[in-house]
């Protein structure tokens, strides 16, 4: 087989026969279409109430952003493959894929442990919250992310690059990711592999292990509240962000946890489409049906103040 530094690729993950074709690419449209007004409205809902000026929206807000993102990273795509059965992409193309998707999957991690910091800080330290989540603070905590997330999506590629691929191969899968194209390259990846590994390490499991202290420092403190309607009070304003939580990583490691020998399964395929599609579009709601100052907001926007 002839290798090449820019080959032509094939992308069949979700390839089947025609009226399963019409079937998905109807589910996975109102799927990303739910996505894009959930998140927008959300950021339109906390952008126009100045009651939601406050950090933990602030965060939110972003997170919904990055959902956005997210999203039209990989959906796009996928239902143009759907629609045409054919599924080819440019290496280019699979790069710049490949780029967005791993800076946006890195700021959901990143952004979920900032607002677990920011959950830490107005429950253990209610008195100093407004000294610690200063305005300042929150735009350099997210600007930071942003800059950690792009920075290390950039080192991904420039190894991809350095690396020679197969001609004309098939992708099972229905976005261009790291395994995959591992799997179909002519070079050697151990060095790759390692780096992925390392730093998919730092940014995977770093904000992962921050979250948890985070929380066993909340649910401790939440233990020593004396009265039971403070301590539901004190749990009501983390149980969204907790429940977003354990959606994502129970999903991603859903996605990737995996022997090698699965992940051409339909099994793994349906936990990437919950892990790149299905979280994102169920955020927004999580937090707008249990936050009332979001459902007020939400409201007020759509003009159903009196319902």
């Amino acid at each position: 087989m002839n290798c090449s530094k820019t080959p032509d690729f094939v992308l069949v993950g979700l390839s089947q026969g025609p009226e399963h074709r019409q079937l998905l690419f109807g589910l996975f449209l109102a799927l990303y279409l739910l996505s894009l007004l959930g998140n927008l409205l959300l950021l339109l809902a906390i952008g126009a109430d100045a009651r939601l000026h406050t950090p933990m929206y602030f965060f939110l807000s972003q997170l919904s952003l990055v959902d956005l993102c997210f999203t039209s990273t990989t959906a796009p795509k996928m239902l143009e493959d759907l629609w045409t059965s054919s599924g080819s992409i440019s290496f280019p193309g699979c790069l710049a894929q490949l780029y967005f998707f791993a800076t946006f999957a890195d700021m959901d991690s990143l952004l979920l442990t900032v607002m677990a910091i920011d959950r830490y800080a107005a429950i253990c330290h209610p008195l100093h919250y407004s000294l610690l989540m200063t305005p300042c603070r929150c735009g350099l905590l997210v600007g930071g992310s942003w800059g950690v997330a792009h920075f290390v999506s950039l080192v991904h590629i420039l190894s991809l690059c350095q690396l020679y691929f197969y001609t004309n191969q098939e992708i099972h899968h229905f976005f261009c990711d790291f395994g995959p194209l591992f799997q179909l390259s002519c070079s050697d990846t151990h060095l790759s592999e390692v780096l992925m590994m390392v730093l998919t390490g730092l940014l995977g499991l770093g904000p992962l292990l921050c979250i948890i202290s985070s929380y066993a420092h909340i649910f401790h403190a939440v233990a020593r509240v004396p009265s039971a309607n403070g301590k539901k009070k004190a749990l009501a304003t983390c149980s969204s962000h907790l429940s977003v939580v354990i959606l994502f990583y129970s999903t991603v490691f859903a996605s990737y946890l995996k022997p090698p020998s699965t992940s051409h399964s339909m099994g793994a395929l349906v936990a990437a489409v919950m892990y790149t599609l299905v979280t994102p579009t169920l955020n927004p709601f999580i937090y707008s049906l249990r936050h009332k100052d979001v459902k007020s907001s939400l409201k007020s926007v759509l003009g159903l103040e009196g319902s």
